[in-house]
């Protein structure tokens, strides 16, 4: 069954409990080997799997036994920045070179000519 936003909280509970079932059963393993798997009680992976309100550490360590934790990444992926902020990140993009003199990074050589200068012969 698909899950949908117009189902109620107690359908979604029961799909998700069914869905868990039944992964824990295709790696075959029983409940009481994924509850000491979690660190939880038998008790609660069988109201996991009946769709019964838990807390939510408790399905985050049976989705961590199942290794499935990494799939809430698609669930509640992290926002991206609104494009201002990314502007902002971005910083001003230079259009054009800074006026003045460009430094040196050698103080001692000789200042460039064209060589036509008096007193010197052109090469």
């Amino acid at each position: 069954m698909k899950i949908e936003n117009s189902q109620s909280d107690a359908v979604i509970l029961t799909e998700l409990g069914a869905r868990l079932a039944r992964t824990r059963l295709e790696r075959n393993i029983s409940q009481a080997e994924l509850a000491a798997e979690a660190g939880i009680g038998k008790r609660t992976i069988e109201r996991i799997e009946r769709g019964e309100p838990v807390k939510l550490p408790a399905l985050l360590r049976v989705l961590r036994a199942l290794n499935l934790l990494e799939r809430l990444e698609l669930l509640v992926p992290e926002p991206l920045p609104s494009p201002l902020e990314r502007l902002k990140q971005q910083g001003r993009a230079r259009r054009r070179a800074a006026r003045g003199t460009v430094e040196r990074s050698d103080d001692t050589a000789a200042p460039w000519t064209w060589g036509d200068e008096e007193g010197k012969a052109p090469r």
